[in-house]
């Protein structure tokens, strides 16, 4: 792990469903709130799975957070922060380009920017958002679970559809948990056709 310096800076928490990326998250915003550092949490309006007003863990692990649709949205809430996290970042309905410049504006002022999301789809293909971002972070992290049918290093989230891998065709975006959701080695994983 690299010490966070003063300047502002990028640090990117990636990995596949489960594989405690939010959770990684709140830890470090716990220390932020040791060092009595002002931040701000953002979590994307669409993802309410444990509520629209906190980003929270598989595990239960919760902290209040705004809603935003857009990253744009922060902008607001920056007069005294220091600290900036968006958890769930590939769920923003912006361009991969308006993410990084914003991002890119904000380390640029001296910020600390936190950010955490998928770093892959339910087709193992990078969400170019959060693929953008690692490219110019000064830190990324990239955390595995553990695959639920042989229990080697997880790096994919297999979508299942009445238990069955998804289709290519279905939706990239869809909000869910264990019950739409497995960790996957890249074994395991089953390339939706």
């Amino acid at each position: 792990m690299t010490r966070p310096c003063t300047a502002g800076r990028i640090e990117v928490i990636c990995g596949c469903m489960f594989s405690g990326k939010t959770e990684e998250l709140i830890r470090r915003i716990r220390q932020v709130r040791i060092a009595r550092q002002p931040f701000q949490i953002f979590t994307p309006r669409m993802d309410t799975r444990y509520g629209l007003n906190h980003v929270a863990s598989h595990t239960g692990t919760r902290q209040e957070a705004h809603p935003i649709a857009s990253i744009c949205e922060i902008m607001p809430y920056l007069a005294d922060a220091q600290v900036i996290a968006i958890d769930e970042l590939h769920f923003l309905e912006d361009t991969p380009e308006q993410i990084v410049s914003t991002c890119q504006e904000l380390a640029d002022r001296g910020l600390r920017v936190l950010v955490a999301g998928l770093d892959q789809n339910y087709r193992a293909e990078p969400f170019p958002a959060m693929a953008a971002l690692m490219s110019v972070a000064e830190q990324v992290d990239k955390l595995y679970a553990i695959c639920v049918r042989c229990g080697a290093y997880a790096t994919r989230s297999q979508r299942l559809i009445n238990g069955q891998p998804a289709p290519a065709s279905a939706p990239t975006l869809v909000v869910g948990g264990q019950d739409l959701y497995e960790a996957r080695c890249r074994a395991c994983f089953v390339l939706p056709k």
